[in-house]
């Protein structure tokens, strides 16, 4: 069993929020089952690495979708984002310097981030989305 399932109260848009969604929970559940193996610390140096990348590419593509849905509460939104993108670069940072517990600590981070920010922050997108009739990204955006 994965220590992380995807489930459908994570979907927000059938599209390409979701895809990046569903790649953060394998790359959470490899992480685990490293751990889990003994072998965390082999595979959090990339894996921290290939999450900072794609959490930029993530938040750039993530909000050019609420600017283009109108989305209100982009501001504190983003701000959310910025957060989570600077506990990833502390942890590098950490792991650079040799910490030991880098990979138990990713983990949690994130899972915490798709238990609270995807359940809780992206939902309320997916409800504005509901909201105006919309159950899908905007054409342009999948």
């Amino acid at each position: 069993m994965a220590y992380f399932e995807w489930a459908d109260d994570l979907e927000i848009d059938q599209g390409p929020i979701d895809q990046d969604h569903r790649k953060l929970v394998a790359q959470v559940n490899e992480l685990h089952t490293a751990t889990a193996m003994g072998r965390g610390q082999e595979i959090v140096g990339r894996l921290l690495e290939e999450l900072e990348g794609e959490t930029v590419e993530h938040i750039r593509r993530e909000e050019a979708f609420l600017a283009k849905i109108g989305y209100p509460e982009s501001a504190e939104h983003h701000q959310g984002h910025e957060r989570f993108l600077g506990d990833l670069r502390q942890l590098r940072r950490r792991f650079d310097e040799g910490g030991i517990t880098v990979a138990a600590q990713l983990s949690q981070l994130l899972r915490d981030w798709l238990s609270i920010h995807i359940r809780r922050n992206d939902r309320s997108v997916r409800d504005f989305l509901q909201a105006q009739g919309r159950q899908r990204a905007p054409r342009g955006m999948r």
